[in-house]
């Protein structure tokens, strides 16, 4: 334990000098992202990151595993949320790590080399395998954490596309439009049953025309998702027009056998707003 403490003394010792030279060492010619950087700012931020990594990494000789990847968590996090990473290629940061993996090896051989401290080879074959499982459990964490975080802003962009791609447009103090446009899958067509349910609720509607000029694909499913989106709206007292069939639309719609009869429909707006339905 006690030649553990030393070297991890000794790391410690080192760190800021692990920090400079790494970064020294990018090769801006091939690197990208928060590595190729010129603001000063994200440049401390960044060596303030791998500093920091060292103070972590440095515990691995003195804490059981589990103990130090507890330790690590909070670090690990941070990267893998840190907007500047979350824009850096994956295989980028990844390489990065083994660079620094590199020079734990190096300053591992000479510690060994340099310090009055008797080490056997059984020592440093275990201090080796030590670092390696290390950076190898850091580095699938943070690869596994940072395509989580990546997914969540997906989803959320995803979602926030959704609500813009089906605004509801007041027309006066208890009318609306819906003006649909381009494919709806399901999960579009989920959106836009919520979202007007709700924008309808909160903006007291008693009638909505939903417009399907901008439509240009509908089959057996879009049309069950806008019969849903109608008689979800009539169960919370809001009548639905269905404005601007398109004649290829329409012509589909017939082909699958889709049935528009008990819909209200019109040609266009201003039929709908003078009450001229079919």
């Amino acid at each position: 334990m006690k030649a553990n403490r030393a070297f991890q003394k000794f790391l410690l010792e080192k760190a800021s000098v692990l920090t400079e030279e790494w970064y020294n060492s990018l090769n801006q010619n091939t690197v990208s992202g928060v590595y190729a950087s010129k603001d000063l700012d994200t440049i401390i931020n960044l060596k303030s990151q791998n500093y920091a990594f060292h103070e972590h990494l440095s515990q691995i000789f003195i804490l059981d595993n589990e103990d130090f990847i507890s330790h690590m968590n909070d670090w690990i996090m941070e990267i893998s949320s840190d907007p500047h990473h979350l824009e850096t290629p994956t295989h980028e940061i990844m390489r990065e790590f083994m660079r620094v993996r590199g020079q734990y090896l190096d300053y591992l051989k000479e510690f060994i080399d340099k310090e009055d401290i008797d080490i056997s080879r059984e020592r440093e074959e275990k201090w080796t395998r030590l670092l390696i499982e290390a950076f190898d459990q850091i580095m699938y964490k943070v690869g596994k954490e940072k395509s989580s975080q990546i997914n969540k802003q997906i989803e959320e962009q995803r979602s926030t596309i959704n609500e813009l791609s089906s605004p509801l447009i007041q027309l006066s103090n208890d009318q609306a439009l819906l003006p649909l446009v381009g494919n709806i899958d399901t999960e579009r067509a989920t959106s836009i049953l919520e979202n007007t349910l709700k924008k309808c609720t909160e903006q007291d509607v008693d009638s909505i025309y939903i417009d399907l000029s901008g439509v240009y694909l509908v089959d057996t499913m879009v049309a069950q998702q806008i019969f849903q989106l109608i008689d979800s709206l009539r169960l919370i007292g809001v009548s639905a027009t269905v404005v601007g069939i398109r004649p290829e639309i329409a012509h589909t719609a017939v082909s699958l056998g889709v049935d528009f009869s008990h819909v209200s429909t019109t040609a266009t707006l201003s039929q709908a707003m003078s009450g001229q339905t079919f």
